[in-house]
């Protein structure tokens, strides 16, 4: 009982860090490290059995990398056409 709290408690954590780094992707120092550990903790929370917050916390951290990816390279596009 007490293992499929802590897998509940890695897929929550995995969740919440998901969010915080969509929702910040534009701070790098915040949202990289957030949807690292996202990433993570959604890996391990889905391995220990809580599945649907685990998802949700990986497929946050990956589209919180893939915003900020989206926006450095919208950014260096605009720097390229400037010159």
């Amino acid at each position: 009982m007490d293992e499929k709290q802590e897998s509940k408690g890695l897929s929550i954590a995995a969740m919440v860090l998901g969010i915080i780094a969509v929702v910040l992707f534009c701070y790098p120092v915040v949202s990289i490290p957030c949807a690292i550990l996202a990433i993570i903790f959604g890996v391990v929370g889905m391995k220990k059995g809580g599945r649907g917050m685990g998802i949700a916390g990986l497929v946050l951290g990956i589209v919180a990398l893939a915003l900020y990816g989206l926006m450095v390279l919208g950014v260096l596009s605009f720097v390229s056409a400037l010159s």
